[in-house]
């Protein structure tokens, strides 16, 4: 099979059981995307899928073929940091760093469904444009668990990335 990520094609001879996760960690040594609890309920193992955010330990590797696929590798690089990255480093939103790249490309992907106008339980209206106020940010990354408890940190990283990204685009 053929998987798509980072912008780099990859021929693979894998089990077709193997979860996105374990190819990218155990195959590719894409090791930035961590296995917190291998249930889904942590979000460490986020990954963008057709710029969509997944808990890539619940999908199997062979379901994207021909999918886009972008892991915290390659949101950018240490000489050129995505916006959320920088922001992450700049806040302080990490502790013991293992949720970090899960709660970045959560973050990234989220940006996407807010500018996308995806409603929330926090949104009132949708229609008007999405708030992105620390509670809405709050709900939206609610699939992403810190342990160390940097929660503050990471909503202000995230106001900070949106801003800086809104002024950009």
């Amino acid at each position: 099979m053929k998987l798509t990520i980072n912008e780099v094609e990859h021929d693979l001879d894998i089990d077709t059981r193997t979860s996105l996760l374990d190819v990218c960690r155990d195959h590719l040594g894409l090791t930035g995307s961590k296995k917190g609890c291998d249930h889904g309920q942590c979000g460490a193992c986020t990954m963008l899928v057709n710029g969509r955010r997944i808990n890539s330990c619940l999908t199997l590797a062979v379901m994207h073929e021909g999918d886009v696929i972008t892991t915290i590798e390659g949101l950018g690089n240490p000489d050129d940091l995505h916006p959320m990255q920088e922001a992450f480093l700049h806040h302080d939103g990490f502790q013991c760093g293992y949720c970090t790249p899960g709660q970045i490309v959560s973050a990234v992907g989220m940006l996407s469904e807010v500018a996308d106008g995806w409603p929330s339980h926090v949104s009132a209206d949708v229609k008007n444009g999405t708030s992105l106020s620390g509670d809405e940010i709050r709900e939206r990354m609610s699939g992403n668990i810190c342990r160390c408890s940097a929660y503050p940190n990471i909503v202000d990283a995230i106001e900070t990335a949106s801003a800086k990204m809104k002024e950009t685009a």
